[in-house]
């Protein structure tokens, strides 16, 4: 029995005679209640199965999609794919459980099932599954390109680097020498013994990465970087190279006859390298050093003939293109396309034969996701409202807009069958996780398909939230949940946390979330809010906290903070605050204006805007929210810093840090962990090896559930 609830009821026990009946029965109902299920730990984590990706087959008869598993005793996660017949029927495993298998699609006959799979004995990574014929072994298919298909499915067209040449047939001198310790392709010095000499040598920005960490610099000039476009027969026959240009390719889609290639081209290049000459053909470009290596801010809408011959230019404006696609008859293509680092994303149309590009969504506040094109003619599209995912039909002619999927609920992954009839999608809610789902093209008659997840939910309770919003400074309204604990009886106070999420232009919303079912588990309210700076509002809002953080975003956050105070189930005088990335600075930023919160945990957090500009691998973030490089803007990276003012910090602090986070790296943690020690206020400092930034999504399980535990661990001494 969780301690809070069993705590209730030994007082309720030692208190039947003074207040008799009624509070016996309210106690009644709570131990009702706790039978039905009980709380979640932080080791039910391992039994979690997460469902990504679903594909549906071109005759609509199947879904295949990807089940992501923990394996505990190996401290590994598991991927396998699966399918599930559209008609009814269990789901099927299709891949080994001995192997790493994902990313599932299906071939343009559906005679095929392809994925990605690695294998031991083969350095294939693309493998296939005959689906019309009995059950057999998966065979390599790496011949078979990831590309666009045509309607037929007899030709294929793709984006793919060339194979890198040495300039010479010299030796290699460093063939044996670790690829950080090489001399990049331009350096000054080299290895006087390259032997002996192990270290890094560096010369570029972009050396370091949060994830893949530090990046060895290419062997030649990037010019063997660029993706070109390829085209091949499906059935066998050469491949054939339609562009050489000295810059990638990308969204590379073939239209349905097959006669035109559509793909996006960096605009900063092609208006830097052909704007005298509009004629001059993109594939011809020479590799230059100064425009490959300019900042790729732009990106426009080109075709090319499928047979060869010279790129045409569709799109003229000062935005990123992307999520190509053509309509059913080939003659219109529709795209994604945002002007600027802080312009809305709107969904256009232009004529496949050039022409004015249509905005489909004129002034509407949310951006899409993604988009497909429907054999009616009609556009299928998903958006984020506010804390919420939607699917809505968009009509390219007329421009009016349907939400045909709803609820309290985020869809991470859409897919629909080529003839329009058959739609599926994962979707999760605060009170589930993810599961596949199936409705109509036209988003009626939903069900549910699978239940991997079944008896977890059938073993513990996952409370839910009670949704509100409230007008904040300047009748801003926000968006916030309060989460309720677990065990929850009307007449007691709980314990309290306040999560607040990264980004800052990301969103927390109605999707299940093992950080707050940890913390609901242990007895307490979960608050959580999409202050000013979260997506999903549209782009006014989400970038209104530019060269502000920690202002109305602050007021923002407390704010909701007090509404919830004030209630009456809610004890005000034990509240925490945490967060992780923004939500650690947040966190740390919070604890310099306020003692109310009687804890705080800071995660991958930021508390010096100087150094940690002069670490991340992102720093080109700081350079926009705060209108230049620290030396440009010295007095806001300043004030802006938590450093600035942790003088005034008394909250106990837990502060959780990754080795290998080169996003929000080490320093500013032993920064902070400096101040708060030299100032005698309770602080640990836990630090995680070989873990990333991304520790509490994709980290390694053992260290995820640790870091899970430390922080019930921490509330529950603080605020119990």
């Amino acid at each position: 029995m969780d301690h809070r609830v069993q705590s209730h009821v030994l007082e309720v026990a030692m208190m039947r005679r003074m207040v008799g009946a009624t509070l016996i029965f309210v106690v009644g109902q709570g131990a009702e209640a706790m039978a039905q299920g009980r709380a979640f730990t932080p080791k039910d984590w391992y039994r979690l199965t997460t469902l990504s990706g679903p594909a549906v087959s071109p005759d609509g008869k199947w879904v295949a999609f990807t089940t992501t598993t923990v394996r505990e005793a190996d401290n590994k996660r598991h991927s396998e794919v699966w399918m599930v017949g559209t008609t009814g029927g269990e789901p099927i495993r299709m891949t080994s459980p001995s192997v790493e298998s994902s990313g599932a699609r299906w071939s343009p006959d559906g005679k095929m099932l392809l994925f990605t799979s690695t294998r031991p004995t083969s350095k294939a990574r693309t493998w296939g599954l005959r689906i019309d014929r009995p059950a057999g072994e998966a065979f390599e298919v790496d011949s078979l390109p990831n590309g666009s298909y045509t309607k037929d499915g007899r030709t294929v067209a793709w984006a793919d680097t060339l194979e890198w040449k040495a300039d010479s047939g010299a030796k290699d001198p460093y063939e044996k020498t670790p690829a950080m310790a090489r001399p990049p392709y331009r350096a000054v010095t080299a290895p006087v013994d390259p032997a002996r000499f192990d270290g890094r040598h560096i010369i570029d920005l972009g050396y370091k990465f949060n994830g893949p960490g530090f990046i060895p610099a290419p062997k030649q000039a990037p010019r063997w970087n660029q993706a070109q476009i390829w085209v091949r027969p499906v059935d066998g026959g050469a491949k054939r190279q339609l562009t050489t240009a000295g810059y990638s390719h990308r969204e590379v889609t073939i239209s349905p006859d097959g006669q035109w290639i559509a793909f996006v081209a960096d605009s900063k290049l092609r208006s830097d390298s052909l704007a005298q000459a509009e004629q001059d053909s993109i594939r011809r470009a020479k590799y230059d050093p100064k425009l490959s290596e300019a900042p790729r801010n732009d990106g426009d809408v080109f075709v090319i003939p499928a047979s060869g011959g010279e790129p045409r230019r569709l799109t003229t404006g000062a935005g990123t293109e992307g999520g190509l696609e053509w309509s059913p008859d080939g003659s219109r293509l529709a795209y994604v396309s945002q002007v600027g680092r802080t312009g809305a994303q709107r969904l256009w149309v232009i004529p496949a034969a050039g022409g004015t590009p249509v905005n489909l969504l004129g002034d509407w506040v949310y951006e899409p996701n993604w988009l497909h094109w429907l054999p009616s003619g009609q556009m299928l599209m998903g958006a984020s409202i506010g804390g919420r995912d939607a699917v809505f039909t968009v009509n390219p002619d007329t421009r009016a807009r349907q939400e045909i999927v709803s609820g309290r609920r985020r869809i991470p992954g859409t897919d629909i069958d080529p003839a329009g009839q058959v739609m599926a999608y994962v979707a999760t809610s605060i009170t589930s996780p993810t599961e596949l789902y199936l409705a109509s093209g036209n988003g009626t008659g939903e069900r549910k398909v699978t239940d991997f997840n079944g008896k977890l939910n059938t073993e513990i309770v996952w409370p839910d939230a009670e949704r509100f919003t409230y007008k904040s400074v300047g009748g801003v309204e926000i968006e916030g949940w309060l989460q309720k604990p677990f065990g929850y009886q009307p007449g007691w106070k709980y314990p309290l946390v306040f999560y607040i999420h990264g980004g800052p232009h990301s969103a927390y919303g109605e999707n299940w979330f093992d950080e707050f079912h940890n913390i609901t588990g242990s007895g307490k309210w979960v608050l959580f809010t999409n202050p000013r700076g979260s997506s999903g509002y549209g782009a006014e809002f989400t970038y209104s906290t530019r060269g502000r953080w920690g202002l109305e975003d602050y007021q923002d956050l407390m704010k909701a903070v007090d509404i919830a105070a004030a209630r009456p189930d809610v004890d005000s005088t034990k509240m925490g605050v945490t967060g992780g990335s923004y939500g650690g600075f947040m966190t740390a930023w919070i604890t310099t204006r306020t003692n109310r919160f009687k804890a705080a945990q800071a995660d991958r957090m930021i508390s010096n805007w100087w150094s940690w500009w002069g670490v991340s691998d992102v720093p080109g973030l700081t350079e926009f929210e705060f209108y230049g490089m620290p030396w440009e803007r010295p007095a806001l990276y300043d004030s802006l810093s938590p450093m600035r003012h942790v003088n005034k910090v008394k909250t106990p602090t837990l502060i959780v840090q990754s080795e290998e986070d080169h996003r929000t790296p080490m320093a500013d943690a032993e920064q902070w962990f400096m101040a708060l020690q030299k100032q005698k206020v309770p602080v640990e400092f836990i630090r995680y090896p070989r873990s990333t930034h991304d520790l509490s999504r994709t980290g390694e399980p053992w260290l995820l559930v640790d870091r899970l535990g430390r922080l019930r661990q921490w509330f529950d001494y603080w605020l119990n």
